[in-house]
């Protein structure tokens, strides 16, 4: 079977480890952190369906019941030890279980029916080891009452959390929101059949965007050739290019390309899975996962903190909300003053490039003269920056409301509209323009790995910097070393830099 001669040396130079076994202890490491995630939440909705219960069936308040639970009086012959034993322990049963039957794998690899059939099984069996558990240690002063109806409102709770993270979860797939870019290496029968399978199941969140042609395997079926994005020594530069999520492999290929490809698979933060039927045998102990019916062998998962990026979303609707309410006096203030300076709408809308290359709506107060867009190309010779960014100190576009407005940074406010509705967040790089994508070279297209901000480090760190160098090392910076912490103190900053009248 030939290969090219940089996947020869690729896979020539693979470290002589067990990679089946380093890939599948990578994807336990990845995968920990939003398994952890949903456990305890898990644990909490245990914890509020049993209080809640005890209340309703003891006829007690919320501060009674805390105060008896804590004194140990809250059901009678009952230590608050005991009781908290067989909280804790139902708990961890309901856990065990629920992990014991993939509740925890991603929401999108499984059918909705499917999810709730198991979370009632979960519940209804977490419930029965607990009842048998109160028979052998003769809990007979423990209310079965109790009992049943926290199982009740813990399946009634599970099951309808799960149903409405579904629905916002296929809710933003619809609006191209968090869906995964696939790249399918192959142009066989079994990778149209996969491709198929990704763009006929909606739900599952994928979005197909190409095939990668093998030389000297693949035979090309008919109406391949336009889906084709090159060969398979162009792989991770195409999926750079087309901001790739998952690669799928569906032809056969040599055992030390596969070692290759899953080097730069890691090296490039790219999922990888495989089709276990071309590939008997390989990755042994790695469990067998359902894209939709169809059975992949995942051997390498890109890291995703998604913990850290539910607290950042959570952290961006609020300030988002609080921001819009406390401050729509001031909005409306500012929409008369552009009124009465200028012809023209209160707002201007453009279209701004997104996380991978998502087209959107960008909002902000109007600061420029009517037609700022036509008369662009004729000041472009007049560009103070460096490369392709654009921007004039004395823009003679801008009016007079307008020069206030973007010294303090005040026209950006309305992007909170778009913070809201998850187009951007409120930090990040900042959105750029078609024009400005398009000189991009492969490199610069790692600032649109993320969603954009309405303030991030270069604003903070390096605004009057002409350099487009400077502007994209800084979103790299931020990109590779984002915390939730660096989040917090860009915000800080920012509110100094507004205050400072810096903007221009």
């Amino acid at each position: 079977m030939a290969t090219s001669e940089f996947w020869q040396r690729a896979s020539a130079s693979t470290p002589t480890q067990d990679w089946s076994e380093s890939a599948a202890a990578g994807n336990q490491r990845t995968a920990r952190g939003s398994i952890g995630m949903w456990m305890a939440l898990d644990a909490l909705t245990v914890l509020g369906a049993a209080f809640v219960a005890a209340i309703i069936e003891l006829h007690t308040s919320f501060v009674a019941g805390m105060r008896n639970f804590w004194h140990g009086t809250l059901i009678h012959g009952q230590s608050t030890g005991i009781l908290t034993c067989l909280l804790l322990g139902f708990t961890v049963t309901l856990i065990v279980i629920s992990k014991s039957l993939h509740l925890y794998t991603p929401a999108r690899l499984t059918s909705y029916l499917h999810e709730q059939r198991l979370s009632v099984q979960a519940c209804l069996v977490s419930g029965l080891l607990l009842t048998g558990t109160l028979y052998l240690i003769k809990g007979e002063e423990i209310p079965r009452g109790v009992v049943l109806l926290t199982v009740i409102l813990l399946t009634v709770s599970l099951s309808a959390r799960r149903v409405v993270f579904r629905a916002l979860m296929y809710q933003r797939f619809e609006r191209g929101l968090n869906t995964r870019n696939v790249i399918i290496v192959g142009t066989g029968a079994e990778a149209h059949a996969l491709r198929h399978h990704l763009q006929s199941i909606r739900q599952l969140g994928y979005n197909f965007k190409g095939f990668v042609h093998v030389p000297d395997v693949d035979t090309q079926l008919a109406g391949t050739t336009g889906d084709v994005l090159g060969a398979l020594e162009n792989l991770f530069s195409l999926a750079r290019k087309h901001f790739v999520d998952e690669i799928f492999f569906t032809s056969p290929v040599e055992r030390g390309v596969i070692k290759a490809v899953l080097d730069q698979a890691r090296a490039n933060g790219i999922d990888l899975r495989v089709v276990p039927d071309m590939y008997d045998g390989l990755a042994w102990n790695s469990t067998i996962e359902y894209i939709g019916q169809f059975p992949t062998i995942p051997l390498h998962r890109g890291h995703v903190p998604e913990v850290g990026l539910i607290f950042k979303r959570s952290l961006d609707v609020t300030l988002a909300a609080l921001t819009l309410i406390a401050l729509s006096p001031l909005f409306l203030i500012l929409a008369i003053a552009i009124k009465l300076d200028s012809h023209g709408p209160v707002f201007y809308t453009s279209e701004r490039i997104g996380k991978k290359a998502r087209v959107f709506k960008c909002v902000k107060f109007r600061t420029m003269v009517r037609d700022a867009d036509r008369k662009r190309a004729e000041i472009l010779h007049m560009n103070e920056r460096q490369g392709i960014l654009f921007k004039m100190q004395n823009d003679p576009r801008i009016t007079r409301v307008g020069r206030i407005l973007r010294k303090y940074s005040l026209d950006e406010l309305p992007q909170f509209f778009n913070v809201l509705v998850g187009d951007m967040s409120v930090v990040g790089p900042r959105p750029p323009i078609a024009s400005e994508v398009r000189q991009y070279n492969l490199s610069h297209l790692r600032r649109l790995d993320v969603t954009p901000g309405i303030t991030g480090l270069w604003q903070v760190q390096a605004r009057q910097d002409p350099s487009f160098d400077s502007y994209i090392s800084l979103d790299v910076a931020y990109i590779e070393n984002w915390s939730i912490w660096l989040d917090l103190k860009i915000i800080l900053r920012t509110i100094g830099v507004v205050f400072a009248g810096t903007g221009s």
